[in-house]
């Protein structure tokens, strides 16, 4: 049965690594965000007898694989085995070491069959062994990044955030990296919440909130709204992606500023759009809004928080690039014609594309949530934007793949009305001033960094120990 073995050491006690692995979201936080691979569901923790059954997707093909936890020892290793699923075994043993300097090793031990014998081993092998490369490689980094950053705001004390639109490409993964580092997370929904469940009913279309339930929280992240990508704006979605930003805001806004005890900080949503197409020009948070229908919306969005302004909460308004992560939003979109050799830039390619990374994205809300020097307008934005013929370069040179085919500005208007010209071919040049006038420090603060990340494609080698 082949073994690999992967090993890093992390600049945090033994004792705080192993803790992180035991809450709800690590394992989600592990997961590397180019497999489509769900949690279906979990019985108990990390302990002894712990279960999680997964969803893995491979193309059309959709496999269940079931595993079990066992040889757990507090603070030192736990393992997992697998119970049903693709492989004729899997064994994956965590475990943690303290150093003499008073860090952490994790060391990584992998035992796994492949099905059909040896033949499975010949055809399997290569394959299996060049995915865990890159799986470690991902884990790694993203382990040593969210300590890193629970530790410079560990200070702040465990947190109570309220989170909308939690079930959402950026709003999912802020509620796992919230909860590994221990704070305690509300997520607003539509449905009754069950009687353990930290859940916080509400509907923005007809007003309706619980709002008994946001008493005593520190900060409230507001990031729910229809989305803007999908079909052609006709003028019941334009309504529709309005009215869902504005009413839901004001709602959210009026609530909070009439509870007792208020939270100190509201972190709402809004994107680059406010500014329109501005060409080559230079955006900071102090550039003046732009014209087209995104931009007026984003001034709406974000006017709708005054209540919360004038009740002495602190508001944020995140005006957020495109986001990178495969999972979903603009580049999981894009990924299947650049995988298979027909992508290529959009109109002339002149646009400017203000991006971020998906953890950068994280770590900055995070970062507006404890920086109390953070107010007012906020570029979610990596500092070194690129025209789209870059960013098409960039991405074909990741995946290794040609960039020769372009798409015409006319079939992208022909196509999708006013949402092509707006989203795809109309662009702005945003640098994230205030977010690093205050101390953030990006991840990822250029693009080929950043995708080669989220893809698994990784030059550095990966940290094996066998």
């Amino acid at each position: 049965m082949p073994e690999h073995r992967y090993s890093t050491v992390l600049d945090h006690s033994r004792e705080e690594v192993f803790r992180w692995h035991t809450r709800p979201g690590a394992l989600e936080r592990l997961t590397p965000p180019w497999e489509d691979v769900r949690v279906v569901r979990r019985t108990g923790g990390i302990e002894d007898g712990g279960r999680v059954v997964l969803r893995v997707r491979r193309g059309p093909t959709k496999i269940r694989w079931e595993l079990v936890h066992s040889d757990y020892e507090e603070g030192h290793r736990f393992c997992d085995e697998q119970v049903n699923g693709p492989l004729a075994s899997w064994r994956h043993e965590h475990r943690f070491t303290s150093t003499d300097d008073g860090g952490c090793l994790v060391e990584d031990i992998v035992d796994w069959a492949p099905p059909l014998g040896s033949a499975g081993q010949l055809f399997a092998g290569p394959v299996v062994q060049r995915e865990l490369d890159r799986l470690f490689a991902f884990r790694y980094r993203r382990l040593r990044d969210d300590l890193d950053r629970a530790r410079r705001y560990e200070a702040r004390g465990p947190l109570t955030v309220a989170i909308s639109g939690a079930s959402g490409l950026v709003g999912s993964a802020l509620v796992h990296m919230l909860n590994t580092a221990g704070h305690k997370v509300l997520q607003l929904v539509r449905r009754p919440p069950g009687p353990h469940e930290n859940l916080v009913q509400w509907n923005p279309e007809t007003g309706e909130i619980d709002g008994r339930k946001l008493e005593g929280i520190d900060a409230l992240v507001h990031l729910a709204g229809e989305s803007i990508v999908g079909e052609r704006w006709s003028d019941d979605k334009k309504k529709r992606i309005l009215e869902s930003r504005v009413k839901g805001t004001e709602l959210l806004a009026r609530t909070i500023s009439r509870l007792a005890s208020k939270p100190k900080v509201m972190v709402s949503a809004s994107a680059v759009g406010y500014y329109g197409d501005r060409g080559n020009e230079i955006l900071t948070e102090a550039s003046q809004p732009g014209k087209g229908f995104l931009a007026g919306v984003c001034r709406q969005w974000e006017g709708a928080t005054r209540l919360a302004e004038r009740a002495g909460i602190r508001v944020v308004h995140l005006r957020t690039g495109m986001v990178l992560s495969p999972r979903g939003g603009a580049l999981g979109t894009m990924l299947l014609p650049f995988k298979v050799g027909i992508g290529g830039r959009l109109g002339s390619g002149k646009q400017y594309v203000s991006w971020i990374d998906s953890d950068d994205l994280l770590g900055l809300i995070n970062h507006a949530i404890c920086e109390e020097s953070v107010s007012g307008p906020l570029n979610a934005s990596a500092p070194y934007p690129v025209p789209n013929a870059t960013f098409a370069d960039v991405l074909g040179r990741v995946l290794h793949r040609p960039t020769v085919i372009p798409v015409p500005g006319l079939a992208i208007r022909a196509l999708f009305g006013e949402m092509g010209r707006e989203l795809l071919l109309s662009g702005q040049r945003v640098l994230p001033r205030k977010a690093e006038s205050t101390g953030y420090e990006f991840l990822f603060p250029g693009v080929e960094e950043s995708l080669r990340f989220q893809l698994g494609r990784l030059e550095t080698p990966p940290p094996r120990a066998d």
